[in-house]
């Protein structure tokens, strides 16, 4: 591999996963750049931009018109890095411009699929966010519910209770789109409630059922492992789901509490299972694999399916 041409992928998960990454395929040096087929998100022949917002140079690649953010620095390769913001390239001092170019029409297709990428998951974020006001929903162990103010039960000592889905109608002959009805989480909170102030109080009530159901599913999956956990601890961090340290203590995002059971008992178990191996060997997947077997998909299903973002 040529010492110039070494690229790099930062995708910045909300939780990353417990590799050091991907990399990107090598480049072989060429003296003519070649020109690289459009990827199918781009084959309509309409042009498409990429702005990151620290921009400071462009280039066109196959229809895309891509604007990035380009420093230099004592570093021996070009690196790209593709990130929330989007593209990202770093090049040594005495490299020039010509070479830079080249570089990223040698990686066009990949760079442009990345790019693609990151702002598909915006798009997912933007729709999973959630508007705090009357009616808005949310998931709640992988079921959707339902916002209710409703200030008859006295708003001064704010809380929440959960309300079962009512019965369908008699005459209903088919069950509604989209799945059985929500259930709903009635708030002790006046109509005139701020956002701030809903949030606070569905938040408040997540956390306490997280803390219920995360201590649940420990003690169900520790003597299946034969582990001990000694301390629980809720987390809020937006990179990482869970964490555990050898003396037993146990740090998970509340946030889970969003996903359904299945998932976050892949979690759960992840984490006990570093009590017996801290690292992510071969023994370590076999301890997890050993109560959780279809952890592999639903990892995947943690990675892919985003949780409801809390503006």
């Amino acid at each position: 591999m040529h010492p110039l041409l070494r690229f790099t992928l930062d995708l910045f998960e909300p939780v990353p996963a417990s590799g050091t990454g991907s990399e990107a395929p090598e480049a072989r040096p060429r003296s003519r750049p070649a020109t690289p087929a459009a990827p199918p998100i781009l084959a309509t022949g309409h042009a498409v931009h990429f702005r990151h917002p620290h921009a400071s140079r462009e280039v066109r690649l196959g229809h895309a018109l891509v604007a990035y953010e380009f420093k230099r620095g004592q570093r021996r390769s070009i690196g790209f890095s593709v990130g929330p913001h989007g593209l990202a390239v770093r090049a040594p001092k005495w490299v020039p411009l010509v070479e830079v170019d080249a570089a990223l029409q040698e990686k066009s297709a990949w760079i442009l699929r990345k790019l693609q990428e990151v702002r598909e998951r915006h798009a997912r974020l933007a729709e999973h966010t959630i508007d705090w006001r009357d009616g808005a929903s949310l998931p709640f162990l992988g079921q959707l519910v339902v916002l209710k103010l409703d200030p008859a039960h006295g708003f001064a000592a704010a809380g929440a209770e959960l309300i079962a889905a009512d019965a369908p109608p008699p005459n209903a002959t088919a069950a509604a789109p989209g799945g059985p009805q929500a259930m709903t989480l009635r708030l002790s909170l006046p109509r005139h409630a701020s956002a701030d102030q809903i949030r606070d109080v569905v938040q408040a009530w997540l956390m306490r059922q997280a803390k219920r159901v995360f201590q649940e599913r420990l003690d169900h999956f520790a003597p299946l492992l034969g582990v001990q956990w000694k301390k629980l601890a809720l987390s809020n961090a937006g990179t990482r789901w869970g964490s555990a340290r050898a003396d037993g203590a146990i740090r998970l995002n509340w946030r889970l509490i969003h996903f359904k059971m299945a998932v976050l008992d892949y979690v759960v178990a992840h984490e006990l299972s570093h009590l017996r191996e801290m690292n992510h060997g071969p023994r370590f997947w076999d301890a997890v694999h050993s109560v959780v077997p279809d952890y592999a998909l639903l990892r995947r299903q943690l990675k892919d399916e985003a949780a409801p973002r809390w503006a």
